[in-house]
């Protein structure tokens, strides 16, 4: 495919929509999901996170590890009494371990008292703790008689060496960052919930709402009754509908966030793919491109008529889907698809249940959606069952020319099975180029009969 002429991509680069006013579009809906989803009330928080709990069970992993350790040691030769009075009452540097096991009972105590009672957010106690702990087994290693006492001699002081840095790096790369990124959600999501409505003012009508054909407009799954116009939802079907509203929320969230979106690749045709880690949910992957054509026609071909992606030429697309189960209310159904297998049969054909809430903004599109489940396609034997996280399509209108758009898909998918995570994170954004050059092909296509 040739490349955009260099006008055209001036005149894109010109026409760009500002992605600093994105997150001023929240609708009041959106604004009450965020923050009941991504943001609890201070006395609703959790007193801990789990990250930060699983880092205190590790340390009190290292405890018990070498007492436990210790106590075989003290149980080898003679009677294990003895051994303990020899090693407590008459303790010497050079040949005894109950130092080990009290700089074991420091870090314990240090550790927990900082980070569990204390919750202390700074790396500067587990340092403390790994600089003394490293210093004194280096001295004692040097200076003692332990490496002549057979396998303990060595085991005991190695293995406490590599806790005391494993616990560093369990703080430094996992629970401090993550909970740094938890705190950064919750703030935007708590100043988002500050704001209040700013453009719409409750959940879209249906005049605003455009229904495309296949969502079965009075369909026969839909109730009769009727209070006062509106429509009386099932438990079943209120659960919809505050699925695509927390998912809507998440994305909401994701694009107000584009400061912390991390680069990942881009490739010849400028389309860029961005990682940003969502807190419960895990790595999540963002397409953005700018496509040459108005944001109408992305928004009817790739959001209201998703089958028309069969004619694309995409080779994951399976021919099984994707297909409409429900229609709940105007901007809620539940969809089936299937992804076509990859890799030469490695990665075998999943399929996929999502609630999609779609909405028409007076600067988007947005279709966002989250794996749910429904009684017509339980999980089988012939596909494996795929959960997407929150996530969806995105058409940004243009404000000074209608003739462009940008596009942006939001993925954060988990294929389950045993497939490597590193390597289908590896395979997204190649997906991801391989959507957008078809989806710019068929835009191409179009053009001229708009």
């Amino acid at each position: 495919m040739n490349k955009l002429p260099g006008e055209l991509a001036g005149d894109l680069e010109r026409s760009l929509p500002a992605f600093a006013s994105l997150g001023s579009s929240l609708s009041h809906s959106q604004t009450l999901s965020a923050s009941r989803f991504l943001s609890q009330p201070p006395e609703k928080r959790r007193a801990i996170s789990d990250v930060r709990r699983t880092f205190c069970l590790f340390v009190t992993f290292d405890l018990l590890f070498i007492s436990l350790l210790w106590i075989i040691e003290l149980n080898t030769n003679t009677s294990i009494w003895k051994n303990l009075e020899q090693e407590v009452i008459h303790y010497n540097f050079k040949t005894s371990f109950f130092d080990i096991f009290v700089l074991a009972f420091f870090r314990f105590s240090v550790l927990l008292l900082g980070y569990a009672v204390l919750r202390i957010r700074h790396w500067w106690v587990i340092a403390v703790t790994t600089l003394v702990s490293s210093t004194f087994l280096i001295v004692k290693v040097i200076i003692s008689e332990l490496l002549s006492k057979g396998a303990f001699g060595y085991l005991l002081p190695i293995v406490s060496f590599v806790l005391a840095w494993l616990e560093t790096w369990f703080l430094d790369f996992k629970v401090l960052p993550q909970e740094a990124e938890e705190e950064r959600w919750y703030l935007a999501a708590q100043a988002a919930a500050a704001r209040g409505p700013l453009l719409f003012s409750g959940i879209l009508s249906e005049g605003q709402f455009y229904s495309p054909p296949e969502s079965f407009a009075g369909s026969d799954n839909e109730s009769d009754e009727e209070v006062i116009g509106k429509k009386i939802f099932s438990a079943q079907e209120r659960e919809y509908i505050r699925q695509g509203k927390e998912a809507t929320a998440v994305v909401d969230q994701i694009l107000a966030q584009e400061d912390n979106w991390k680069f990942e690749k881009n490739n010849e045709y400028g389309d860029t793919v961005y990682t940003i880690e969502v807190p419960f949910h895990g790595k999540t992957f963002i397409l953005k491109t700018f496509l040459p054509c108005p944001a109408e026609l992305v928004y009817q071909e790739v959001i209201l008529q998703p089958k028309r992606r069969l004619v694309w030429g995409i080779p994951r697309v399976s021919s099984d889907g994707p297909q409409i189960l429900q229609r709940v209310e105007d901007n809620t159904l539940i969809s089936y698809d299937v992804s076509a297998g990859a890799a030469g049969g490695v990665v075998s054909p999943r399929d996929f249940v999502n609630v999609r809430r779609i909405e028409r903004r007076r600067d988007r599109y947005l279709s966002s959606g989250i794996a749910t489940m429904h009684s017509d396609k339980p999980a089988t034997h012939k596909y494996v069952r795929g959960e997407n996280g929150p996530g969806g399509f995105i058409v940004l209108k243009s404000a000074s020319n209608p003739r462009v758009c940008t596009f942006i898909w939001i993925l954060n998918t988990d294929l389950k099975g045993r497939l490597p995570r590193y390597l289908i994170h590896q395979s997204l954004a190649a997906t991801m180029f391989e959507f957008a050059f078809h989806l710019r092909q068929r835009v191409g296509e179009l053009g001229p009969r708009s």
